[in-house]
């Protein structure tokens, strides 16, 4: 039985506090892959992610997400070995430059999670809601950090969509729990744009409040993804607007934590529909 979550306000990131009641967060993609399907290849050179993490924070990253694998549809996965080898050196490199911002780590194995926290990063983002490795809950528990559980599935096959995606969440909730990780910890993602039709990520995105009323702090990642290239029929560089439009309506509906590429104009996005939110709420 799940144990709701009582008023999570802040995640706790080492020795930095993110409020998460004030303002929305926004959490800028660094891809240090040479396949990422809109920016691949740009940032694999350690200096050159360091001066895209410097960029990122400048424009308004509260988190900055390193990924060393492509998660793209048809994507080739990568071995232990390569993915530690893009993304260690990466995490290193940014906190040697003296970078403190706190850093996820995008994966979905335990041993590149735990070196990554090892290396400085503070957040683990698992695209398998800690049903890919066993071994992640595990190590989320015991360095105490956020981990953020997304919703996926082998095949995009439902009985009925919501409540399924629904009870494939409070599942991964479950195995967090039973390893030990503590409520405050917990981040769930609806997965836009994984083991879901056009139509489906289009109704979820209708019905985020859904999620949000789990009591979870909701991480929304929108950005650049295949629905909006779908909808606008127009290229991952040139559809910000259809981003934004994502970013609204998930801060609408309570979302937290917005994943982006396009940081500068998402966090005036997030400013601006935080400042109509709080007029209409002013005891929040």
């Amino acid at each position: 039985m799940i144990k709701w979550p009582q008023g999570i306000d802040s995640l706790h990131c080492g020795g930095i506090s993110l409020d998460i009641k004030k303002k929305t967060l926004i959490m800028g993609i660094l891809n240090v892959t040479p396949d990422s399907f809109s920016d691949g290849g740009r940032f694999t050179d350690v200096n050159a992610a360091v001066e895209q993490a410097r960029r990122m924070i400048a424009e308004g990253a509260d988190i900055i997400d390193i990924g060393g694998e492509s998660t793209r549809p048809g994507f080739q996965a990568v071995s232990l070995q390569e993915e530690l080898k893009r993304v260690i050196p990466a995490i290193k490199a940014i906190r040697s430059a003296g970078i403190t911002v706190p850093i996820s780590v995008d994966t979905y194995k335990a041993e590149v999670a735990r070196q990554a926290l090892e290396a400085g990063a503070h957040i683990v983002n698992d695209i398998w809601g800690l049903k890919k490795d066993s071994a992640m809950a595990h190590i989320a528990a015991e360095y105490a950090c956020p981990i953020v559980l997304m919703h996926n599935r082998v095949e995009a096959v439902y009985d009925n969509f919501i409540p399924d995606v629904i009870h494939d969440l409070l599942e991964s909730i479950g195995l967090a729990h039973a390893a030990g990780i503590k409520d405050e910890n917990i981040i769930l993602d609806p997965g836009i744009g994984f083991a879901k039709s056009y139509e489906q990520n289009l109704q979820l995105m209708g019905e985020l409040h859904r999620i949000v009323d789990l009591g979870y702090p909701v991480l929304l990642g929108t950005s650049r993804k295949s629905m909006l290239r779908q909808t606008l029929d127009l290229p991952p560089h040139d559809i910000v607007e259809g981003t934004a439009a994502t970013v609204t309506m998930g801060i609408m509906q309570g979302c937290r934590i917005m994943r982006v590429h396009d940081v500068k104009a998402m966090k005036r996005v997030a400013l601006m529909t935080d400042a109509i939110l709080r007029q209409q709420s002013p005891a929040q």
